[in-house]
């Protein structure tokens, strides 16, 4: 029977663990945590647990970036296969008005996890705790805490992004891989909160207040939502969407921007038609004719000029395309996610590294992006299923 190492005790180790057939491997679980698994994905589910999408594989597939990279794992367990599955092990789902799926009502994260661990006992799943992964020895097996190795005929790291440390992913075996001559990319924030220099009197009334059913666009790419006004920026579904786009104006220019439309359901001329229509000010206008809130009134107040404001052609077109600069990303411990990682270019179609034969990565310690709702857990889940098939199907 050939032993499996599997280091990282994170969704996509449980997932890949769980698909693997017990009869052909001895699977082994390192953590380096003291006591138990899934941390990150428990801390997820405080948020409203996410754990697919249901929109078509076509569209779903579209949602990563880059999109080949996860074409063949996607399609081979796609969001439905996922829904089934875990409705195999005990936890049933159910479409939500978002068109996220989530467990059905009552069943808790911790529950979900349970029912995951569940079918790794059952496989004889062996867990290790306080090992932490320190690199490898001249034959290329695992070394734990300095000194102690790992003989093993598979090696399989799902050791994380760079965020949320309190989990334990932390993202400091990068340099222990980049030592080995393994390409990386740094980490960088994802489906995170942005930074933005707001106006002082306008985040005293408005920090803390959602902006709903809007629409921003950054670099040709549009995402509808509702986002939240903090006191350093904003965050939210509307922009997390946008990260790469944001990131990359960020490099090139030290500064992005992106372009809200307050009314997405109305075009700019809807808009102006309505505007012009007889009102007691501009303000009134806005309020009753195109049902703009409080905030997004504001809003245009801070970011317009007197003139523009009273402009009821500039004022339309803000409406429909108010410009709003980022300074910045939040911190990356912070971040929902991250980019960055084991550079694509290391690994095979099988998520195999080049340079070290039958070891494998998968997760997020891999160099790919996703936006919130689903759609990171589902890469996890198929990644796990994808490379489970491939090496269950060797023997």
């Amino acid at each position: 029977m050939n032993k499996i190492t599997i280091i990282g005790g994170g969704s996509a180790s449980l997932f890949f663990a769980s698909f693997l057939d017990a009869d052909k491997f001895n699977i082994n679980i390192y953590e380096q945590k003291s006591a138990g698994l899934g941390r990150k994905f428990l801390v997820a589910g405080d948020g409203g647990f996410n754990l697919t999408h249901s929109e078509n594989i076509d569209n779903l597939i579209g949602r990563y970036t880059p999109t080949p990279f996860l074409l063949d794992a996607l399609q081979f367990f796609n969001n439905q296969q996922f829904r089934d599955w875990l409705n195999d092990i005990g936890i049933p789902t159910f479409i939500g008005t978002s068109k996220r799926v989530y467990p059905e009502k009552g069943i808790k994260p911790i529950q979900v996890l349970n029912a995951i661990q569940s079918v790794l006992k059952n496989k004889n799943v062996s867990f290790h705790f306080n090992k932490t992964f320190s690199g490898w020895n001249e034959s290329n097996n695992p070394v734990f805490n300095n000194d102690e190795v790992i003989q093993s005929d598979y090696c399989v790291y799902a050791l994380g992004g760079g965020s949320w440390k309190i989990t334990g992913s932390n993202g400091s075996w990068l340099k222990t891989f980049k030592d080995k001559g393994i390409n990386t990319q740094d980490f960088e924030a994802s489906n995170c909160a942005f930074k933005i220099d707001w106006d002082t009197s306008f985040i005293e009334k408005n920090e803390g207040t959602p902006l709903k059913n809007i629409s921003i666009t950054c670099s040709q790419k549009t995402q509808k939502g509702e986002v939240v006004i903090t006191k350093q920026g904003i965050e939210g579904n509307a922009i997390y969407a946008l990260s790469p786009e944001i990131r990359a104006q960020l490099k090139a220019k030290k500064e992005a921007i992106i372009y809200i439309d307050l009314k997405p359901m109305l075009t700019e001329e809807q808009v102006f038609e309505k505007l012009s229509k007889p009102a007691k000010n501009n303000a009134d206008s806005l309020k009753n004719a195109i049902k703009l809130s409080a905030i997004q009134i504001q809003l245009l107040k801070t970011n317009l000029s007197k003139t523009e404001y009273m402009d009821t052609a500039l004022l339309a077109s803000a409406v429909k395309q108010l410009p709003i600069k980022i300074l910045d990303t939040a911190t990356l411990d912070e971040a929902i996610s991250t980019v960055g990682g084991i550079d694509l270019s290391e690994i095979n179609t099988n998520f195999e590294l080049h340079k070290i034969p039958n070891h494998f990565c998968i997760g997020e310690m891999l160099d790919w992006d996703a936006p919130t709702g689903g759609y990171l857990l589902q890469a996890c889940a198929s990644m796990g299923a994808y490379l489970a098939n491939h090496l269950n199907n060797k023997y």
